[in-house]
């Protein structure tokens, strides 16, 4: 048994079609989706027309959220961008995500925990801005409940694989569209992939086993870095270009 699990595409569609084509070239069928699908300035809309027509189970991230229930002055200037570019039927198509859901009775799947869509499931923030993977304890105890083999969640944007004491796993595949960004709670940080490449995993069962297959796809990311800085957001164009943010905060 094996689907590709996606995330945070974050309205990059060069870097969603790269990724969409390797899935096939890998003779996958089947694909997951964990949200943050448009927010960010550059494709939303292209985006958006893909990944309805990809008709992947899918779940509601945090800034798909903010884009359904914000008004439009009110959002950050990514989801403002992005809302920019939906029309009705990408936002209707939003409002139909749900929170959580379980894939094929064997993989549990969120935006980023299982009580709350903006928090980190597998890092810690430290209060002088670094991150860490978050204490086995800790981990677990967001995954009470949970009773599947594969967890899967997003968020981060990094990927990584946890096994929990009980044998359950919990994956993160990683950023589809942005590999680097900042983020003022809990404490400010910055989230760097280091490297310009679109991610995401593949699920293989082995002999009862589930494990993932990390994945990089090259793409034209310098298109996308030049869009983000004729939208005059120079941090993802950083990010995109390089997979690392400015040195100086923007």
């Amino acid at each position: 048994m094996r689907f590709a699990a996606i995330a945070d595409v974050h309205g990059n569609h060069l870097a969603l079609e790269a990724v969409v084509a390797d899935i096939r070239k890998h003779g996958v069928t089947e694909i997951v989706n964990l949200g943050d699908c448009f927010s960010g300035p550059l494709t939303a809309g292209k985006t958006a027309d893909i990944l309805l027509a990809l008709d992947a189970v899918t779940v509601r991230g945090n800034h798909d959220r903010y884009l359904i229930e914000q008004a439009p002055e009110a959002m950050h200037a990514s989801d403002s961008a992005a809302r920019a570019e939906l029309v009705d039927r990408h936002l209707d198509w939003l409002r139909t995500l749900p929170f959580s859901a379980v894939y094929r009775d064997e993989a549990y799947l969120c935006h980023a925990t299982p009580a709350a869509d903006n928090i980190y499931w597998l890092e810690s923030v430290s209060p002088d801005g670094h991150i860490y993977q978050k204490p086995i304890k800790e981990i677990e105890a967001l995954a009470a409940g949970i009773d599947f083999p594969l967890i899967l969640c997003g968020h981060t944007h990094i990927q990584r694989l946890v096994r929990l004491s009980d044998g359950r796993l919990i994956v993160n595949p990683g950023s589809v569209g942005c590999p680097a960004y900042d983020d003022d709670l809990p404490h400010y940080h910055k989230v760097e992939a280091g490297h310009p490449f679109a991610s995401y995993a593949i699920l293989e069962k082995v002999d009862g086993v589930w494990l993932p297959i990390f994945r990089q796809v090259a793409y034209d990311h310098m298109a996308m870095a030049k869009l983000a800085a004729q939208n005059g957001r120079v941090e993802w164009a950083c990010g995109l270009a390089t997979g690392w943010l400015p040195q100086v905060r923007s």
